[in-house]
């Protein structure tokens, strides 16, 4: 891994292995203990670790917010889109250890990977340093994601079934239309419906596309107001 990535984290390791084992795919690993040669446990310890620093961190930010919409930033700024954007922004991708046929189909561009890696990293840091070393990490690199959420955003679903209500209609239903590309690189195609009025969108999950579903069919329907 390149000394620049290294310095971004701010920490120097006691236990470098940790490290590497953060930044270790799946993919490289074989036999029954895969899941415990790859970063996947340190995925699971990242995760818990994330989400405590930013609730401190928001509580902090927002003294005066109520539990709903501290609820509504947390989500937004511990999902798989924010974590996949600072993990590119820290070059975590090509610090991934990857087998080169994944490297060239274009694993460590992947965003569940980076996200899943970004995780990883944190729960290193933590494992290594303490919470002291995860948080700086964190406050360092989600300060400017933070303050994207002065106004507490609003998922695409809940505002859609919201709309839908408001009006006494149906509760929005979505469909699964396709499901292609290999395994380490889905698309999926997903409808979503309200009344008689209906949009489509893609994405590498189905939480995505039917989150861009949502978000597309609230955008049709507000332009008719």
């Amino acid at each position: 891994m390149s000394a620049a990535f290294v310095d971004r984290l701010a920490h120097r390791f006691a236990d470098p292995g940790l490290l590497r084992q953060a930044l270790t795919h799946r993919s490289l690993t074989q036999g029954r203990d895969r899941g415990l040669a790859s970063n996947e446990r340190l995925e699971f310890v990242g995760d818990r670790v994330l989400g405590l620093v930013i609730a401190e961190w928001l509580v902090e930010r927002f003294p005066q917010e109520r539990e709903g919409g501290l609820g509504r930033r947390l989500a937004h700024l511990v999902n798989q889109e924010t974590l996949a954007a600072i993990a590119g922004r820290i070059g975590l991708g090509e610090a991934l250890i990857v087998p080169p046929s994944e490297a060239a189909a274009g694993v460590k561009r992947r965003a569940t990977v980076l996200a899943d890696a970004c995780e990883a990293v944190i729960g290193a840091l933590y494992l290594d340093g303490g919470l002291e070393a995860a948080r700086d990490f964190i406050r360092a690199h989600w300060a400017e994601e933070v303050e994207k959420v002065a106004v507490a955003p609003r998922d695409p679903k809940t505002a859609l079934q919201e709309w839908a209500q408001a009006r006494g209609l149906a509760l929005p239903e979505y469909r699964t239309l396709s499901s292609e590309g290999p395994s380490h690189r889905p698309r999926f195609t997903v409808a979503v419906t309200v009344g008689e009025a209906s949009a489509d969108a893609t994405g590498v999950t189905k939480r995505e596309a039917e989150k861009a579903a949502a978000a597309a069919l609230l955008a049709r329907l507000e332009t008719r107001r």
